[in-house]
């Protein structure tokens, strides 16, 4: 079940200059609503599943996991007082709670043999290469450990840089350095990588 946390807020952004507290309202039952988070959720969601899908292998677990996410930021709204910050937040609510379902559901989840295709897009040189070499190099990122795979995903499927990846993680930028070489050495070495090359 998945809880509602923008649906009864207003659309419209708060004017400048006001502040959190005074951009929220209170609904009929008394729970605060913040405009400003309604607007953020519609903007930035695109951006935001990208990171959950690349964080899940199914895509109905990455919608779960953003919901989540969004909810732990909507109760900290009122606290976040940079808001250049929030995709950064965001993504940390992202990799926490995915870090504990990794713990809590460990022994639940089980990995196929064989992932689904996807149907060719038209107009593409040879899709089935394509296709295969992508299967390939996620079921060798998702063999590696959860640090090194946060931060593979962070830096090359999110595109972002060290001190980003580093900033979000809440590590130095040495530790994403070093870690991330580990990381590509372990996927230079995959067999099923060498074979798709």
């Amino acid at each position: 079940m998945t809880t509602p946390v923008c649906t009864s807020a207003s659309t419209a952004a708060a004017p400048a200059g006001q502040t959190l507290a005074h951009a929220r309202r209170r609904t009929s039952g008394g729970t605060p609503t913040y405009p400003s988070f309604t607007s953020y959720v519609r903007a930035r969601q695109p951006v935001l599943l990208r990171t959950a899908r690349s964080l899940t292998a199914n895509p109905s677990d990455a919608e779960d996991l953003l919901q989540t996410a969004l909810a732990k930021t909507y109760v900290a709204w009122e606290r976040i007082e940079d808001q250049r910050a929030l995709d950064g937040y965001v993504r940390r609510a992202l990799l926490n709670t995915r870090t504990s379902q990794w713990r809590k559901r460990r022994v639940d989840e089980f990995a196929c043999d064989e992932l689904p295709e996807l149907e060719p897009v038209p107009g593409d040189d040879d899709p089935a290469e394509r296709q295969a070499l992508h299967d390939a190099m996620w079921r060798a990122v998702v063999k590696l450990p959860a640090r090194q795979r946060a931060m593979v995903v962070l830096r090359y499927y999110e595109d972002l840089s060290e001190a980003q990846t580093a900033e979000v993680l809440g590590v130095s930028v040495g530790t994403v350095k070093s870690a991330v070489s580990r990381a590509l050495g372990k996927l230079r070495e995959d067999p099923e990588l060498v074979l798709a090359r």
